[in-house]
């Protein structure tokens, strides 16, 4: 049975006409050299980590995944498609022949495949749901049945596929779509915080107080490699709210018995925060609902969440530790 590929026509679609005019698609990683006679992915990565020894493990997997698919997966009579993100179209076509390494497309992209192509086919014309499938970053990857079924139809017809018959349905699909961006969006950054030296993680909590307007104090490291922080309207603690600060950064989560430690070096007047990127049981929760100073837990994901809302009020030397960048969706009115 036929399947469906999309191969992507370099950054900005740069090989689109290229790809139109020779009559093929092709893709990078050309210093590995000629893979007309390898046949399995284990020999190709072989090939990608003795090319690039730079390259990490992760690297070389997803090199060796994509070219494995371009020379040895791809059929003759598979369908094909690109894109030309500056004309928002699809050009269609089928694969023709077997896998060559010719420059004859671009020098820096060697890897060949011929294609008869069919036409091409408007963005606009595609529901909601094949426009988010096919906005994948890989190069080269898979298309499913109903997409590719819905391609050849607006193909033939001209027209848009008959999916959406309701504007709030296309609303709540492309809702459905960001929301899952910003979830993944935020994993991705928990996992650059996590990725912490312990030192920056101290650093940045402290960044954090003082995009709310505190002046923070951070102690010597202790036996135990632990900071306090102390964040105050004086830096010095003598002006309230006085704020002291334990951040943990480990993988475990903290307990009662290490909130309890905290708690009892702690003098009446002060405001306690417990930063514990390893999390806390139920009942180190449960301790600091009953502390007998005003005591906030932040875990992870709590910690994340207040780099974002104060991103913009974090001095440089703070963002630096976890560069962001922002990303504008549209809005339905």
């Amino acid at each position: 049975m036929a399947k469906s590929w999309m191969v992507r026509a370099e950054r900005n679609g740069r090989l689109f006409d290229a790809f139109k005019e020779q009559s093929a698609v092709a893709i990078g990683w050309g210093a590995v050299g000629d893979l007309g006679q390898v046949k399995n992915r284990k020999a190709i990565a072989d090939k990608v980590a003795a090319t690039w020894p730079e390259i990490k493990p992760q690297g070389v997997a997803m090199a060796a995944g994509q070219l494995h698919r371009f020379v040895n997966e791809i059929a003759v009579g598979d369908m094909i498609v690109t894109y030309d993100p500056s004309r928002r179209v699809y050009l269609l076509g089928e694969i023709t022949g077997a896998y060559r390494f010719d420059p004859i497309v671009d020098p820096a992209d060697p890897h060949v495949r011929p294609v008869r192509w069919e036409g091409e086919v408007s963005r606009d014309l595609l529901s909601v749901d094949s426009r988010n499938s096919l906005g994948s970053i890989s190069t080269l990857f898979r298309i499913s049945s109903e997409v590719a079924g819905e391609l050849k139809g607006a193909l033939a017809s001209g027209e848009p596929i008959k999916v959406e018959p309701l504007l709030a349905n296309a609303q709540a699909a492309e809702e459905d779509v960001f929301e899952s961006m910003a979830s993944r969006a935020h994993e991705f950054i928990k996992d650059r915080v996590n990725a912490l030296s312990w030192e920056e993680m101290q650093d940045l909590v402290a960044g954090l107080l003082r995009s709310l307007g505190y002046k923070t104090r951070v102690s010597d490291a202790g036996p135990d490699r632990g900071k306090d922080i102390v964040a105050s309207p004086d830096g010095f603690g003598f002006e309230s709210p006085r704020i002291v600060v334990e951040v943990k950064h480990r993988k475990g989560a903290m307990g009662a018995p290490d909130v309890r430690s905290f708690l009892g070096g702690r003098h009446p007047q002060d405001k306690g925060l417990y930063v514990s990127t390893g999390g806390f049981t139920r009942e180190a929760r449960y301790e600091a609902e009953r502390a007998n100073i005003p005591l906030a837990l932040m875990d992870l994901d709590e910690l994340v969440k207040s780099l974002l809302e104060q991103f913009d009020q974090l001095d440089l030397e703070t963002q630096q530790l976890v560069p962001l960048k922002r990303i504008f969706v549209p809005a339905w009115s």
